[in-house]
């Protein structure tokens, strides 16, 4: 019998839920990637790209792989071995980001904040400066905490040292305003499972002018797979073949995109916003605080803390078992701590935030605590 997968609302870090119109149509027949029916679908995934990530690098596109591939993706054009890179790391994907410059042979200075709280602009503009930088990688959108980074002075202090600076934006796309063009940002990555409400497999990447003079400087060659000058081939105008394209991840992608144009970019990022309020609103009735404050947190993710005497795994599993809802634990220094809360894409709409409240109080309440889930709701609602 075919694979039937049970119904569960995923409010958890990613995967985000789906629309309809997104799994009809990675369930349309194949055609060939360099099919002359497939390429205009592509031309118009690339565009939407560009318009997510406000910028108008040519080389922007939806690589195979998820978003950890992105990360490999900039690691492996745009650092060699001996460069000093500088990376924030006030989580596990700044770490990861971290990890990955130094196996492909940098010197990593890592400007570090505990779990949970903002990097320093000032202390990443010290790190800079403290020696030759080629490098500098922030997360914006850090998945493990649910920390919103302020790019814009990081960037400053990257380019006036004559250093690229990259952003992971895998959590952020679709979902916060991005801008690598105004903010000068010269390469970023991101993935599909997030705020775009696509099956997790491909990761939009989008390389700037001075990341393609670097590439194009190397003086140790790119691994096939990631480089960008053979992406080009494919993804720039003459679409020749590099490597065979997932044809029903890019329908997929395609119809999410174009369910972020008909939504407007600017009233999505408002109604993630919104929801995320709703949430916070909702937790002082459950006994439930935020780790974040908001003005430092990301609205697609809301990192709970656990109360004392709440279990995280039973917890967890009570959702999962008798709801039929999955967040996602902490991480790192993190985990048992916290629970985290993705309200992304498809997913963020208030009935998803009540349910997810209702249920929250259903297994507080099981684990012995004292809620007032009618207070929660009346909340949330903003009544």
């Amino acid at each position: 019998m075919p694979f039937q997968p049970p119904d569960v609302l995923l409010l958890g870090p990613g995967p985000s839920p789906t629309s309809a119109a997104v799994r009809s149509a990675q369930a349309l027949p194949l055609l060939g990637h360099l099919d002359p029916s497939f390429l205009p679908l592509l031309d118009t995934v690339q565009q939407g790209l560009r318009s997510m990530f406000g910028t108008t690098n040519q080389l922007t596109l939806p690589l195979a792989g998820t978003g950890t591939a992105g990360m490999e993706a900039m690691v492996a054009n745009l650092i060699e071995p001996g460069d000093r890179v500088v990376i924030g790391v006030h989580g596990v994907f700044g770490q990861r980001f971290a990890e990955s410059a130094r196996r492909a042979g940098a010197e990593v200075v890592e400007v570090r904040a505990e779990f949970g709280r903002s990097l320093d602009p000032e202390l990443v503009a010290q790190a800079v400066v403290a020696g030759p930088t080629r490098l500098v990688g922030v997360v914006h959108a850090e998945t493990s905490t649910g920390v919103r980074t302020e790019l814009l002075p990081m960037v400053a202090a990257a380019r006036s040292a004559g250093a690229l600076f990259v952003a992971d934006c895998v959590t952020s796309l679709a979902g916060l305003p991005i801008e690598l063009d105004r903010l000068g940002i010269d390469a970023a990555f991101s993935g599909t499972q997030k705020c775009l409400s696509a099956p997790p497999g491909l990761t939009p990447v989008s390389f700037g002018p001075r990341a393609l003079a670097r590439v194009q400087q190397r003086r140790t060659p790119v691994p096939f797979y990631f480089d960008t000058r053979l992406l080009t081939g494919y993804f720039g105008p003459d679409r020749a073949y590099h490597y065979t394209a997932p044809i029903s991840m890019l329908y997929a992608l395609h119809a999410a995109v174009e369910e972020v144009q008909q939504e407007g970019l600017a009233a999505r990022i408002e109604r993630h916003a919104a929801v995320a309020a709703a949430l916070r609103r909702g937790l002082p009735a459950l006994g439930l605080e935020a780790l974040v404050p908001p003005e430092h947190a990301t609205p697609m993710l809301t990192t709970i803390r656990c109360p004392a005497g709440v279990d995280d795994r039973a917890f967890r599993a009570h959702l999962r078992q008798v709801h039929g809802i999955e967040v996602g634990g902490g991480l790192g220094p993190l985990a048992g701590r916290v629970f985290r809360v993705g309200l992304m894409g498809h997913g963020a709409r208030l009935p998803n935030v009540l349910r997810a409240l209702a249920a929250f109080g259903d297994a507080l309440a099981a684990a012995g605590q004292r809620v007032d889930v009618a207070a929660s709701l009346t909340a949330a609602r903003g009544s």
